[in-house]
């Protein structure tokens, strides 16, 4: 698949650090500054979301993995479900972990985003801008502008995630056969947990609990929902939420039911 990514601004050197350090933390976050190497199967996020023909086929695949791997058959909603959210996933930590990290939020279009559907690998060739806070030693970079305070942030990367994942949500919702409101509340749970998971890998989990529902309080439109964890009583204390949407897991495996599946609470 061709691949040919467009950015009106190079921040790459910016970016570069913070995605290695996202990488040396978590197998899953393989996440890259710079255009992709010739190998992998390389499609830009636009191409995902415009291309039916590549959803097509990325669906396809993933049925012929679940049944590869849990030696069921997919339903066809359920594989491209779990498609959206192999992309999604990793796509938002390419803006929520630097915002978790460093407190800079890239503005990353589909264009600038090539994603190597078996891999699961991110490569960012450039953000169309950065956004800070005051006294960053980024903040007189090119391309890069300061915002007034912590919520200020917190809003530009709420903005920068919906932006990149509304054409790629459109283009699932045929497919997905789900209504706007269920679709955004798999982009929520795509923000809330995978800054969970920064924060399970970084052993701050805490922080990363509390940051998450600072960011997603409730009332965000176009996100339905909130972070919404909860510390069960026990020795170990770990966080767990609710989803707001469900993976469908328990159609793969009906004896297996996730810790956040929304129908425990039915």
């Amino acid at each position: 698949m061709p691949l040919a990514v467009t950015s009106p601004m190079r921040s790459t050197a910016l970016l570069a650090d913070v995605y290695r350090r996202l990488r040396a933390a978590s197998p899953l976050l393989n996440i890259g500054a710079g255009l992709p190497g010739p190998d992998g199967d390389w499609i830009t996020g636009r191409r995902l979301a415009e291309d039916q023909g590549v959803l097509e086929l990325l669906v396809a695949a993933e049925e012929l993995r679940i049944r590869d791997v849990y030696g069921v058959r997919a339903r066809r909603d359920v594989a491209a479900t779990w498609v959206l959210h192999r992309y999604a996933f990793t796509a938002v930590l390419a803006m929520s972990g630097p915002w978790y990290l460093d407190r800079r939020v890239p503005r990353l279009t589909p264009d600038a985003v090539a994603y190597d559907w078996r891999t699961r690998a991110i490569s960012v060739a450039g953000a169309e801008g950065v956004s800070c806070l005051p006294g960053d030693p980024a903040a007189q970079s090119p391309g890069v502008r300061t915002v007034a305070d912590e919520e200020s942030l917190r809003a530009e990367l709420r903005a920068a995630v919906a932006d990149h994942l509304a054409p790629v949500l459109e283009a699932f919702r045929p497919v997905i056969r789900r209504g706007a409101r269920a679709l955004w509340g798999m982009a929520t749970d795509e923000l809330a947990e995978g800054i969970w998971h920064l924060g399970r890998v970084l052993g701050d989990q805490r922080a990363a609990v509390g940051a998450a529902e600072a960011l997603l309080p409730g009332g965000t439109a176009p996100y339905f929902g909130r972070a919404g964890f909860r510390t069960p009583e026990g020795p170990n204390g770990e966080a767990t939420r609710t989803r707001a949407g469900c993976c469908f897991f328990y159609t793969i495996r009906p004896d297996e039911v996730c810790d956040t599946c929304p129908r425990l609470s039915r």
